[in-house]
C-alpha cells in the first residue's frame, strides 16, 4: 500500500494542489481501519467531522482524481464503490464476497499465470493492475453449510 507521504508526494510530482480537502480525503483513506475499503459516504461523514464545510461533491471529486492519480484504487464490494490507498505502480487485486460484502487482499501472483494464458492462447493482454474476483468467502461457505445442515435436521 502507497504510504500518505508517497500520496501528497504523487500530488506534487503531477502539479495537483494539495489543497484542505484533498488532504483530508488523503488522510481518512490512509487512516482507514478495516484494510481501508472506505465508501464514498464514509469518507464524506469523516472528512465533515473534520471539515463541517466539505461537501460530498468534492468527496466525489478527490476521490475520481486520485483514482486518476493511482493514489487510490477502485473497488465494487456490493452494489457500491469503495476506495482504498494503493501504489500507482503496484498490482492491487481483490476477493470480494457476496454473501458479506468483505474484500480480501489477492496477490499478485495468482494471476500471473492467467495472464500468460490469455497472451499465449488468444493473443491477449488483459488489464489486470486492479482485479476483482467476487465469490463467497470461507466464513460465508462454513455459514451456509451450517444453516443448510440444521435445516436438513429440522
Amino acid at each position: 500500500m502507497l504510504s500518505h507521504d508517497k500520496a501528497i508526494e504523487t500530488l506534487r510530482l503531477k502539479g495537483h494542489r494539495l489543497t484542505p480537502q484533498r488532504l483530508i480525503v488523503l488522510s481518512i483513506i490512509g487512516g482507514a481501519s478495516g484494510g481501508g475499503h472506505m465508501g464514498v459516504d464514509e469518507v464524506y461523514q469523516a472528512a465533515k467531522k473534520a471539515y463541517p464545510y466539505m461537501d460530498i461533491a468534492t468527496v466525489y471529486r478527490t476521490l475520481h482524481l486520485f483514482k486518476g492519480l493511482g493514489v487510490v484504487t477502485e473497488v465494487a464490494i456490493g452494489d457500491r464503490l469503495h476506495f482504498e490507498l494503493t501504489d500507482p505502480d503496484g498490482h492491487h487485486h481483490h476477493m470480494v464476497c457476496r454473501a458479506c460484502n468483505g474484500a480480501f487482499n489477492l496477490s499478485p501472483h495468482y494471476l500471473a499465470e492467467f495472464r500468460e494464458t490469455l497472451n499465449k492462447d488468444f493473443g491477449f493482454e488483459p488489464d489486470l493492475e486492479h482485479f476483482a474476483v467476487s465469490g463467497v468467502c470461507a466464513q460465508c461457505q462454513e455459514s451456509d453449510k451450517a444453516a443448510n445442515k440444521k435445516e436438513i435436521q429440522n
